[in-house]
Parts: C-alpha cells; structure tokens; sequence
C-alpha cells in the first residue's frame, strides 16, 4: 500500500514517516519545505535504511499533485500539510484560508479524479475553541478562538460534506494537541523558521543560548499557577496515532473522529520546570502579555482512540522533554550546517 505524505518533510509529518516505513508501508513524501527542509527527510532516509521518494510541491498547485499521483499508484493520503501557527494565523488570517481550505480543496479533487479516496487529515483540538471543561471528548461542541483553528474546524466539515456526496471516501479526522519531542536518535526534531511559535522549541534554543530568554504569554489564566495549560503529547506517540489510525482505516463505514492526546494537562512553567530537570540547564523566562486567541486549559479524553484504535500515549513529559534537549543540543542550529 503507497502512502502520500503531504507535509511529510515537516516535524510531525518526517516522524510519522519513520513509523509508515518500519510499518511496511510504501511512502511519498510531498512537500514546498516553506516550514521544513530537506535535510530531515535525507535523515529519515538514513534512520530507515532506504531512499523515500520526494516530490516538491504545494497542494495548492493542481499540476503539483497531479504530477505525484501520476508517478506513483497513491492508495491513500495523510494530510499534514498547512500553516499551524496561531499567532501569525491572526496576523495573516487570508494566508491560513488560502493555504489550509484551498490546497485541501485541491487535494480532494486531485485525489479523486485519480481514485484515491482514502485520507487521513492532521486536525487540531483548536476545533473546540474554548473548552466549557476538561478533559475534552470527541463530542464536545466545536468552534475556534483563531483563524487557524477554524481552518481546521471548516476542512473537517469539508470532509464530511464530502463523504455524504461519495460514501466511497474513507476519512479519518485525528484531534491532535501539543505535540512535542523528537525522536530518540536525536537525528531529527522540530525546527521552526525564525522565534519559534511552540513551546519546547523557545524552550531548548534559550537553553541552549539561540534566544536570550523564554516569553512566558500570561500568568492569569484560571489554572495550577496562572500559565496557560495544555495536552502535550511525544510526536512519535503522535506519529503511531496516525499509523493506527491508518491500519483501521478500511473497517471504518463513516467519518471517524479521534483525539489523539495523553488526557493529562501541564501548565507552561511545569513544563519549563520538568525541561531543567532533564536538562540540567537553567532556562530564564519572562512573563508577556497573552496572546490572542489563546485559551486557559485544553486537553484531552483519549479513550476513545484506545477503544477504536486500540492506541494510547506511551511517554510522559520526562521524556518529551529529554528527546527535545538531545535533539536541541545535538543540533543548535536545526537543520542548518
């Protein structure tokens, strides 16, 4: 079975890659690298023992796709290519519609004209927008606090649409949350373009001295000690929910929705406490204003993926933590020579 990556040369995306291989998969790599690079996929490469095929392109460019669906007999697709930051999807709310809803528009109907009907899309728990409670199920009632999250909450509903029209589509939506970590090799990891938007990276590259100090967004929140709280989960616990989720796909008859999290919130300054445990390095931080669109507390009820799945969450924050500082330190400049 050939696998589509879209996305695939990105920080969930290469690890997910990783586990299709040592699954028995046979993988296509579709990237335009302008929030990865090359090289991780060459380390990919290397961690599995063969060549992955690589096509550069944006989903958003029919010709593109058209080209990888051509070369190769594609059975089914994983989604991970998007923006993903929030602040900036506030800033550039049109550049979030445009890459997001439009290149998955194109994907459906590159896929389709080539009868592949199989997808498996990386959505967010920025779906639930504001929480009522915690943990959160599947059930909860969706909306979104920011550009990026409803360009997720909108291809989920376009997807739907979707298998009403054409009961032949096979649709897996995975609700993911935080997602940090790095594999264990320390050969690959996340590497963000410029002040990095996710926590562990501004975590590790202060730590490593990168960045002068951590900005910590608001200390109001309702929670444990006033920091934002979130789910955060290792990206190849991650990565397996997507190789599961996959696996399954071909005994579901409807739409599946799945939160993929470990059903445990930590604040920001717990995680900043548990990366110098591990670390042993002292990582100074600032208390900035909040952010807009962020939320006080989010995270998950996983028992659902244990149930349908038959998938949990195996490592804790030590480790999340331990796996991001030796990729962070084996590679102070990311990617980059």
């Amino acid at each position: 079975m050939r696998i589509l990556v879209t996305g695939g040369a990105g920080y969930i995306g290469s690890h997910t890659c990783i586990l299709l291989v040592e699954a028995g998969y046979d993988i296509v790599v579709f990237d335009n690298f302008c929030n990865a690079s090359k090289e991780s996929i060459l380390r990919v490469d290397k961690i599995v023992g063969k060549t992955i095929p690589l096509i550069e392109g944006d989903i958003r460019n029919k010709e593109d796709l058209t080209r990888a669906f051509e070369a190769y007999a594609i059975d089914a697709v994983i989604h991970f290519a998007g923006l993903k930051a929030v602040g900036e999807s506030v800033e550039k709310p049109l550049a979030y519609y445009d890459n997001n809803i439009y290149g998955t528009l194109i994907l459906c109907e590159v896929m389709a004209a080539h009868g592949c009907k199989s997808i498996v899309f990386s959505s967010s728990a920025t779906v639930y927008g504001d929480p009522h409670s915690t943990p959160i199920t599947e059930d909860f009632p969706l909306s979104a606090t920011n550009p990026y999250g409803r360009s997720k909450l909108f291809i989920e509903e376009m997807l739907r649409d979707l298998y009403v029209s054409d009961s032949e589509w096979q649709i897996i939506l995975l609700r993911y949350f935080n997602p940090i970590g790095a594999h264990e090799s320390g050969t690959i990891g996340e590497d963000p373009n410029g002040i990095p938007n996710n926590l562990l990276p501004f975590i590790a590259q202060t730590a490593i001295g990168t960045r002068a100090c951590l900005s910590v967004f608001g200390d109001d929140y309702d929670t444990v000690d006033g920091t934002g709280v979130r789910d955060y989960i290792h990206v190849m616990d991650l990565a397996d929910g997507h190789v599961k989720a996959l696996d399954k796909m071909h005994t579901f008859s409807e739409v599946m929705t799945i939160n993929l999290g470990t059903g445990k919130g930590y604040s920001v300054l717990e995680v900043l406490k548990a990366f110098e445990r591990t670390s042993g390095k002292n990582v100074p931080y600032v208390i900035a204003p909040r952010r807009t669109g962020d939320i006080a507390s989010c995270f998950a009820d996983p028992s659902y993926a244990q149930k349908i799945l038959q998938w949990r969450a195996k490592r804790g924050i030590e480790e999340m933590c331990k796996d991001s500082w030796r990729w962070q330190s084996s590679n102070p400049n990311g990617y980059k020579c």
